[in-house]
């Protein structure tokens, strides 16, 4: 017992410190340029707008913007359909995260729906048109297809078409709606500072 312990004694002896020994590793991982989306960065704020040539207008609501120190787009879409004689009303409210496509010069967007629906879309921009086409998801509606269609007509305004395929089907539009922007909302303004309150003359003695 005695012969092991001085063995181990000599041997952390005769042992160079670890800090001596080993330098300080450093890991580092290379972080990829920053997502281009300058085809894209004149959608960036809030529209709104109604359909075209309906007696019962569709309400279309869509908000743009910048996420993660640009790395993504955030879309809010809101569609409201009103009640016809044989459907009922319809509000969808829906979330899309835009992010580039590996390898390539698209898009992709993830859309999420209060419908349930997880359905992914490539994105692509030809000229003044930005194409929403669709490539599955993680829950898309069963047999159906969507696409869209976003043409800028003006600095403030684009039309946007929504194209349906019902299983087995040909593509029809489900309709076309002129979105304007919104005004950018005033920031409230600060309220004045309060005057100060006179001082008192300290009393005489």
């Amino acid at each position: 017992m005695t012969t092991s312990i001085l063995a181990l004694v000599f041997l952390l002896a005769a042992a160079p410190p670890a800090a001596k020994e080993l330098a300080p590793t450093i890991y580092q991982i290379p972080v990829p340029p920053k997502p281009d989306f300058t085809a894209l960065d004149w959608l960036i704020g809030n529209w709104a707008g109604t359909t075209l040539e309906r007696q019962n207008p569709i309400e279309v609501r869509l908000s743009v913007s910048y996420d993660l120190d640009r790395q993504v787009m955030l879309f809010r879409g809101e569609t409201s359909v009103p009640a016809g004689k044989t459907s009922p009303a319809i509000n969808e409210s829906w979330l899309g995260i835009l992010a580039p496509a590996v390898g390539g010069t698209d898009f992709r967007l993830r859309t999420f729906s209060t419908t349930g629906f997880i359905t992914l879309y490539r994105v692509s921009v030809e000229g003044p048109e930005v194409r929403f086409n669709p490539e599955g998801g993680e829950q898309p509606p069963p047999g159906w297809l969507f696409r869209t269609i976003i043409k800028r007509t003006a600095p403030q305004e684009f039309l946007e078409t929504v194209q349906a395929a019902p299983p087995s089907k040909s593509f029809f539009d489900y309709y076309t709606a002129r979105l304007s922007r919104l005004p950018t909302p005033e920031k409230p303004k600060s309220p004045p500072p309060a005057p100060e309150k006179p001082k008192t003359p300290p009393h005489a003695p």
